[in-house]
């Protein structure tokens, strides 16, 4: 601690004579996971300024192929991503504007690839490893993709007529379009996964017993995902009662998977949506789309802490749907067996929760009545356990318990997505199985076949300029309301043309770029500090070195005899070349610096 540690490769030659090379260095891994926050904020691990870059340079296939190295459906994410990417993207930080639109750059690589662009994948050996997966929704589909390029046999068992899980049966069309779905899915299982659709897994009459999987294949996956909507909690004679029997009570995920299965839904003329995630919006828009005059979300918060995306909310209420905040149901009231109404309890923002959200708490006396003749309840999913046949250890809230291997207390049966984490976001459910089916091949194998380690390409000039960093957020072009309202097909994000994406790829600060100084020919002339535009370069005794190995504070001075080095911070770099420009003795290099794994 305190001694001036360069990153591997701080001192390398001048560019031209450098050669790109592959670091394990943990220096080298912890400076990508620190500077580039996009990336290590995606559950999937995608790489956003390498797609980006590609855009920048009008190559949307390349882009889309790094997209599918960490994310087998880039658009389909591209339309439907939770964007937690764009929560930490240092473009959004405080002073530097609006974050980048990295999940509508993520569409654009799929959109405007050349329609005849070849799909290319690095396939191991066969193993003669046999791998069941219950599940073909996005932590399913996933995993088989992964273990099929690792070279296992996979057959998916879907109890659905077709795949995708909730990205066909929960999400409307507007939203994602079947066309892209149907041919995100195909690229995904092309590579020999054998697809069983209409099969269900358990004990019943015309099911396969979990036992059949267990005795055929060499490991099992579950990944059935949260398929079961959670009750409405209610207060007195409601506590009990089955609301299914009540005309007029829907339960969303219930009302969204019979619609995308081809019943005819109707609603009321006055509907009341309660819950607050993207379940809850995409019903509220769906009742919009069939008629209803008035329809309601009603949350137990405020508004600012629904945990869906502003675009979201923003074309919902274009649509006509209200939002109601700080209110809790305790009952309904109901003539004969039809309802007609809600009863709540008015709230007032308490404490602060973990997650960043503020608590909801009743206020005593505050009861209030409001009409209605549909109410479709989505709060929330859970998991369903009574297709197994076998006992498995549940956690607390009823989800599977796995080790950090991903294995389940039944040797040999795994679990990802959903089923293990409950009801989340689709990235997360496609990173985490992906995580899980690199821990299956590890257990097949007897030994992890993959490592992670970082290619570093030197650079030999900046790759942005100055003017970039003042260009406004691009805004994504959408459906008229009478186009979009005619059926439930529309989609209503039209995406980003080629001049709108260029634009908007021209704003990522591309973090990836690591700007170095080369401690033994800075002549400490202080040329760099005074042309950055930001605080970025500074002068230091040394660097603290993290546990892991990566970089951690950097122990800065004003004394010069104290002085080790003129450091570039790249976590407030945003990568001008200002300084790469102002330099007289050429001692700063460029390097692009990405996570990537390679064969152990």
């Amino acid at each position: 601690m305190g001694e001036i540690k360069p990153p591997s490769g701080a001192t390398v030659a001048p560019a031209a004579e450098a050669r790109e090379y592959l670091s394990d260095d943990p220096r080298d891994i912890g400076w990508v996971k620190q500077n580039v926050p996009c990336q290590t904020a995606c559950p999937a691990g995608t790489n956003p300024p390498a797609y980006i870059r590609e855009i920048i340079a009008r190559q949307y296939g390349r882009s889309y192929e790094i997209n599918r190295e960490a994310n087998v459906l880039p658009g389909v994410l591209g339309r439907i991503c939770s964007r937690p990417c764009e929560a930490q993207c240092r473009h959004g930080w405080a002073g530097n504007g609006d974050p980048v639109a990295i999940c509508h750059l993520k569409r654009v690589a799929a959109d405007l690839m050349d329609a005849g662009h070849r799909i290319t994948e690095r396939l191991y050996s066969p193993t003669g490893k046999r791998v069941a997966i219950v599940g073909a929704g996005p932590a399913g589909v996933a995993a088989a993709y992964d273990l099929s390029l690792l070279g296992h046999d996979v057959v998916i068992c879907e109890r659905e007529e077709r795949p995708g899980g909730m990205l066909r049966y929960g999400i409307p069309a507007f939203r994602l379009p079947r066309n892209i779905l149907d041919v995100e899915l195909h690229n995904a299982l092309r590579l020999g996964v054998q697809l069983r659709t209409g099969v269900e897994i358990g004990n019943g009459e015309g099911q396969v017993p979990m036992s059949k999987l267990e005795s055929e294949f060499d490991a099992v996956l579950l990944a059935t995902g949260c398929m079961a909507a959670s009750p409405l909690p209610l207060r007195g004679e409601w506590e009990t009662r089955d609301l299914r029997g009540i005309e007029g009570v829907e339960y969303g995920l219930d009302f969204l998977m019979q619609m995308h299965r081809g019943v005819a839904k109707t609603v009321g003329k006055r509907v009341a949506v309660v819950g607050a995630g993207f379940t809850a919006l995409d019903c509220a828009r769906v009742a919009a789309r069939l008629g209803a005059a008035e329809v309601t979300i009603h949350i137990r918060t405020a508004e600012e802490y629904i945990p869906v995306t502003q675009e979201e909310i923003f074309e919902a209420k274009r649509e006509g749907v209200r939002i109601k905040g700080l209110r809790t149901p305790v009952g309904l009231t109901v003539e004969g067996n039809r309802l007609t109404g809600i009863e709540f309890v008015q709230n007032r923002l308490g404490g602060w929760r973990a997650g960043g959200r503020r608590q909801a708490i009743p206020i005593e006396g505050s009861g209030f009545h409001e009409p209605c003749d549909t109410i479709i309840i989505a709060i929330g999913q859970q998991t369903v356990n009574d297709f197994l046949g076998t006992k498995l250890e549940l956690d607390r809230w009823g989800n599977v318990r796995v080790g950090v291997d991903g294995m389940t207390s039944h040797k040999g049966m795994f679990a990802a997505g959903d089923y293990v984490n409950g009801a989340s976001t689709v990235v997360q459910a496609v990173g985490h199985g992906r995580q899980v089916a690199k821990r299956i091949d590890a257990w097949l194998m007897g030994r992890e076949r993959r490592r992670q380690v970082v290619r570093i390409v030197p650079v030999d000039k900046p790759l942005r300029e100055r003017a970039f960093d003042f260009i406004p957020r691009q805004h994504m072009p959408t459906a008229q309301l009478a186009e979009r309202m005619k059926d439930g097909k529309h989609e209503v994000e039209l995406g980003l043309d080629e001049k709108l994406a260029f634009e908007e790829a021209k704003r990522c600060y591309l973090c990836n770029l690591r700007y170095q100084i080369d401690v033994d020919r800075c002549i400490f002339c202080r040329a760099c500090i005074e042309v950055a535009p930001r605080n970025c370069i500074k002068l230091v005794s040394g660097v603290e070195i993290g546990e892991d190995g990566a970089y951690g504070k950097l122990l800065e001075t004003k004394e010069w005899n104290h002085v080790g080095a003129i450091w570039i911070d790249n976590n407030e770099c945003i990568r001008c070349g200002q300084c790469y420009t102002a330099c007289p003795v050429q001692c700063i290099s460029i390097s692009r610096c990405e996570l990537t794994e390679v064969e152990i």
